[in-house]
């Protein structure tokens, strides 16, 4: 079968099209989609599990009695890290992050937590606290210092809780990482154009009596 120079001119450029098509098809195919970097922030009890987070599993934390914690933070975004762990108290009215828009919570901060941390590698920070002074004015309680790993820590705008009823406040663990672009931490981590978040919460209810 013979084709004239003129239905060959007129076939080319469809050949063309069609290897470019099935090429592209190929490299899809082929080649790996781009890993998604993240972070993942968690917490274990004092055994070192998920289990036993508070003296005889029990929320309600006296005076000078300690609570051991590991958070725990693993870098999973392909590459080396320079990382902020945030630590803050809250209670019931103060808001948590937001992971809507990608905000820090409102309340105070206690201390933080600054490391680089390689990719594929785990950091574990032990976190042993206890609450060292207080107040009661009216019906509110508020927490004025706590120990935290052998330091003592004085609250700065401490938040409240009803002294009789539901007296929760909360440790809010925020992750931080450093952002080249601005020479700043920024809340979580950005990948393309997407900010991600890290956070964590636990609660407790401080009590009056003596340990």
């Amino acid at each position: 079968m013979k084709f004239s120079s003129r239905s060959i001119q007129r076939l080319l450029p469809l050949f063309l099209t069609s290897l470019i098509i099935l090429e592209a098809v190929a490299y899809v195919v082929t080649t790996p989609s781009p890993r998604e970097g993240f972070f993942e922030l968690y917490a274990l009890g004092a055994n070192g599990t998920a289990s036993d987070y508070y003296p005889n599993n029990s929320t309600f934390i006296q005076p000078t009695q300690p609570v051991t914690w590991y958070v725990a933070l693993s870098n999973q975004m392909g590459s080396f890290q320079y990382v902020d762990i945030r630590v803050k108290l809250g209670n019931q009215t103060i808001n948590p992050p937001n992971d809507t828009i990608a905000s820090p919570s409102p309340a105070p901060l206690i201390v933080e937590f600054k490391r680089f941390i390689s990719d594929n590698a785990t950091w574990e920070i032990p976190f042993v606290w206890q609450i060292l002074n207080f107040s009661t004015q009216g019906n509110h309680l508020r927490v004025l210092q706590l120990q935290i790993d052998n330091v003592s820590y004085l609250i700065q705008n401490a938040p409240t809780c009803p002294v009789h009823g539901s007296c929760s406040l909360r440790f809010i663990f925020e992750l931080w990482t450093w952002d080249v672009s601005v020479g700043d931490f920024q809340i979580g981590w950005r990948n393309g154009n997407r900010q991600r978040m890290a956070w964590l919460q636990f609660w407790f209810n401080p009590t009056l009596g003596a340990p």
